[in-house]
């Protein structure tokens, strides 16, 4: 039965996912194709427009997905280690010869075609992740293994941060889920989410009150669980962390994050009221979503979108193109099929006899719940926008292709040899 589905990939494969993929790409072609419509150039095949483009780079997508299925999984996992250096090197290669958009060299020319080694650099990490800690003798509560894999995520974070794209830096973070799967303690999930809000807090309340209420609280909480020595060492630990990362929120608000970022911050946070600065992409978007209604004002008939009130609407923006012409049916249907996704893809992770192919199914479900949820939040204003595309549905190569590769890579290891571990 190996044999046969090692010679027959496509008949093993998991063709629910790869359905939802064609869907979310030809439904997303549809809404760039909306977004940057113009009469004159009407020709879906015309390489001067967005959609233009796209079409090919959807095409390409399925090629690259349809040669990876042809793949062998020993190999995949054999070969992370050269894809994780490979990316680095271009991560670095960037920094010298990339070319600046919107503040960011990212992108490295190649022809009429700007490749962004940032959105590669997710699949790598996600394989060699995997394979450290599928390894013999590793175990996530060790403290060399936590140094390890965190080292393995950080290296690309920090190199795509010097671009400095905090957006797709941040993407990184959420593989924090696949170690909390494979065993790391909740403590660190819980320490996640209050850095979080201590840097809001802070933001809105300033670090005096705020570090005045931490001590008051966490010498509260050591004084009752004083019997309890090991817990109260962990609050002691975790209000120490918290009061030195209030202390430093000044400092990475105003000379890490650009001050476009601070600004839209502001706006999310209430304290600048500005709509036609900051304030004006959040809030056309939010217009023409709302403008939708039940069913949408139709395929070609957004007036938000055809008079392009909205910026970068066919890539990080594109979800108001489906709220303005779809309306609530169309958002219901777009967020339902990524749930969805989601959700056969940590089915996929949970089916695997392998710990490699499990935690790589982790790593692709993290990356692109990120994605979606971030994406999407962002557009209805409930997130600061930091400018990450829409897996599948963004206009863009790089993001497609990568997206592509992450997903297809899962569908591979799940259709070869599921008796065998990898």
């Amino acid at each position: 039965m190996n044999n046969n589905n090692q010679s027959k990939p496509f008949f093993s494969v998991d063709w629910t996912v790869i359905v939802i993929f064609l869907i979310l790409c030809l439904f997303g072609w549809l809404n760039i194709h909306a977004s940057v419509y113009n009469p004159e150039k009407q020709g879906i095949f015309n390489l001067s427009t967005n959609y233009g483009k796209q079409l090919l780079y959807i095409a390409s997508a399925c090629l690259l997905g349809m040669f990876i299925l042809l793949l062998d999984s020993q190999f995949l996992n054999a070969i992370s280690p050269i894809l994780y250096g490979i990316i680095l090197f271009l991560l670095v290669l960037v920094l010298i010869i990339g070319k600046n958009v919107g503040g960011n060299q990212a992108w490295i020319d190649i022809g009429p075609f700007k490749l962004q080694p940032s959105e590669f650099a997710k699949f790598p990490t996600c394989l060699l992740l995997a394979r450290y800690l599928s390894m013999d003798q590793v175990k996530i509560q060790d403290l060399k293994t936590k140094l390890i894999a965190g080292t393995i995520i950080f290296i690309p974070v920090a190199l795509i941060m010097l671009q400095p794209d905090t957006g797709s830096a941040l993407t990184f973070t959420s593989l924090i889920i696949v170690l909390f799967r494979e065993g790391l303690s909740g403590y660190f999930l819980f320490l996640e989410g209050l850095l979080i809000l201590l840097f809001i807090l802070t933001l809105l309340y300033g670090k005096v009150i705020l570090i005045s209420m931490l001590v008051f609280l966490g010498a509260l909480l050591v004084y009752i669980n004083r019997r309890n020595r090991g817990f109260a060492a962990t609050l002691l630990l975790t209000l120490f962390i918290s009061v030195v990362f209030v202390f430093s929120v000044d400092f990475a608000y105003n000379h890490i994050l650009k001050s476009h970022q601070r600004d839209r911050i502001n706006v999310i946070l209430g304290k600048v009221n500005d709509p036609k600065g900051e304030g004006y992409n959040v809030n056309q978007s939010k217009i023409a979503i709302g403008s939708g209604g039940l069913w949408g004002k139709g395929y070609l008939r957004g007036t938000q979108t055809k008079f392009d009130f909205v910026p970068e609407q066919s890539t990080d923006f594109i979800f108001c193109t489906v709220g303005e012409e779809w309306g609530f049916a169309g958002c219901f249907f777009v967020i339902g099929l990524y749930l969805f996704l989601l959700l056969r893809i940590i089915n996929i992770a949970e089916r695997q006899r392998s710990s490699f192919r499990r935690i790589y199914g982790y790593g692709v479900a993290s990356i692109i719940f990120f994605h979606f949820f971030i994406n999407i939040g962002m557009t209805i204003g409930i997130i600061p926008v930091i400018g990450i595309p829409l897996p599948f549905m963004s206009y863009g190569g790089s993001s497609l292709w990568s997206f592509t590769i992450l997903l297809f890579i899962l569908l591979k290891l799940d259709s070869s040899n599921r008796i065998n571990t990898v």
